[in-house]
């Protein structure tokens, strides 16, 4: 290698770092750029993960309090249904107490009375009669004891209760008993 040659290659060597630069600057830029948005979404992430570990907590403490009004209403649900039976406990106790001075008449009269504080209270209570007298039998309200042949009443409806069914708003405590109409025999 001559001297000529070997300032050629040093000069070329001076001139190939001087386009590198440029590239190198510009690749540093694109690397701050990529670091800062790595930053930011890293910042980002911490938020989210805090509002999402915040959201859990208030998740949490919503099924917590919910579960706890679920056992105070268990708890405490019978309340208003004792104190509307206990006007009907002192009624009965007050005839126990007087049934033996009291004459026929007004020992049904109490018992009329105390009947009529029950009713009143089951009522307010949501519970109503289910009284299907004349209606077509329902076996999912009704429950048949016997039929009887009946040439007045429609065959498969309702000819007498036997014992009155219940429900308590809407829904089915017990079925009504009765008797079902049948179609008289031919002879």
């Amino acid at each position: 290698m001559t001297a000529n040659e070997s300032g050629r290659d040093r000069h070329s060597g001076a001139a190939e770092p001087a386009a590198v630069l440029p590239e190198a600057s510009a690749q540093l830029e694109e690397l701050e750029r990529l670091q800062q948005a790595l930053a930011e979404a890293e910042e980002r992430a911490k938020s989210h993960r805090e509002q999402y570990l915040r959201a859990v907590a208030e998740l949490d403490n919503v099924r917590k309090r919910a579960q706890r009004d679920i056992e105070a209403a268990n708890r405490y649900g019978l309340e208003k249904f004792a104190s509307e039976l206990l006007p009907v406990k002192d009624s009965l106790e007050l005839a126990v107490q007087n049934a033996a001075r009291a004459d026929a008449s007004s020992l049904r009269e109490g018992q009329e009375a105390t009947l009529q504080l029950l009713a009143r209270a089951l009522e307010k209570l949501g519970v109503s009669v289910i009284d299907p007298l004349g209606e077509p039998f329902d076996p999912e309200r009704h429950e048949a004891m016997m039929t009887r042949e009946s040439g007045t009443a429609e065959p498969n409806s309702v000819l007498e209760v036997v014992q009155p069914g219940y429900e308590l708003n809407g829904r089915l405590l017990r079925p009504a008993r009765v008797v079902v109409a049948s179609e008289p025999a031919r002879a």
